[in-house]
């Protein structure tokens, strides 16, 4: 497995012949309204895609969606919606998105709706995670959409978190189902009144050490209601000892995750 983090929570996963594009944010910068009403009030993205980012997207075969309505332009943006209607790329969402796509004249391909069952997906299977945007009174304003597993033959497994905070399900389905890959969001983002609507670096350590495998901290120093820099996050993974199971890449890079031996060692054949 290949994750090619482009920006934010956009990323491009190599899923043996498939690349699957995550959550496309492709504005340039400053091309989005701010995100805060107080203090400095910066427009969004505040960096431009990397210069990876176009022949990556050449290569993108279908199209994965957390979340989308409610103004969440950092998931799928004016720019990104018309890529993915010009390209015609499959775009896979929940039955909840899948009108509100279709309308935009995207080629829509809803999972079922139940949570936690799993569905066929590229050869393998994929499930839907309850995500929680945020508590209080900010959460009832939010679109809290979903994260998916993603269990593919040959590849590691991948929780791909979205959009949320860290709470019992998500550690109870961590624990449950033990990912060898966890993509969570890592910015602390809040807005000007409220408490923070997906992780921070406290709750990216506490799953780090929940999660069995590595965890790749993204959705970082790319919008302005977004606090938490890598440096910050890189020097407590070092204080807390986790330092070599979180990667925290930076924009452009690319991620070479392999499956554990034990499970891309061939069968044995009898005699």
């Amino acid at each position: 497995m290949h994750i090619h983090q482009l920006r934010n929570a956009t990323i491009i996963l190599e899923l043996g012949p498939n690349r699957v594009l995550v959550d496309p944010m492709l504005a340039p910068k400053n091309a989005l309204p701010p995100l805060r009403l107080f203090g400095a009030r910066q427009r969004n993205p505040l960096v431009e895609l990397p210069g990876s980012a176009a022949a990556a997207l050449e290569s993108v075969t279908h199209c994965l969606i957390t979340h989308c309505q409610k103004g969440h332009f950092d998931h799928l943006d004016r720019a990104a919606k018309r890529w993915l209607r010009d390209k015609q790329i499959p775009t896979i969402c929940t039955p909840h998105d899948a009108a509100y796509l279709a309308e935009r004249g995207l080629n829509v391909q809803p999972l079922p709706q139940a949570h936690e069952q799993p569905s066929p997906f590229l050869g393998g299977r994929i499930r839907t995670v309850r995500c929680t945007h945020g508590r209080g009174l900010v959460g009832t304003l939010m679109e809290h959409g979903v994260g998916y597993l993603i269990e593919v033959p040959g590849e590691p497994s991948l929780y791909l978190s979205g959009d949320t905070v860290l709470t019992p399900g998500v550690r109870a389905f961590v624990a449950r189902h033990r990912p060898q890959v966890c993509v969570v969001p890592a910015g602390g983002a809040r807005f000007d009144l409220g408490g923070d609507i997906i992780m921070g670096v406290d709750e990216v350590i506490e799953l780090t050490r929940l999660a069995p495998g590595t965890v790749v901290a993204n959705h970082l120093e790319a919008l302005s209601h977004c606090p938490v820099t890598r440096c910050a996050l890189a020097l407590a993974a070092r204080q807390a000892g986790i330092e070599s199971r979180l990667r925290i890449p930076t924009d452009g890079e690319v991620l070479h995750l392999a499956a554990p031996d034990r499970e891309r060692r061939p069968c044995s054949l009898p005699g």
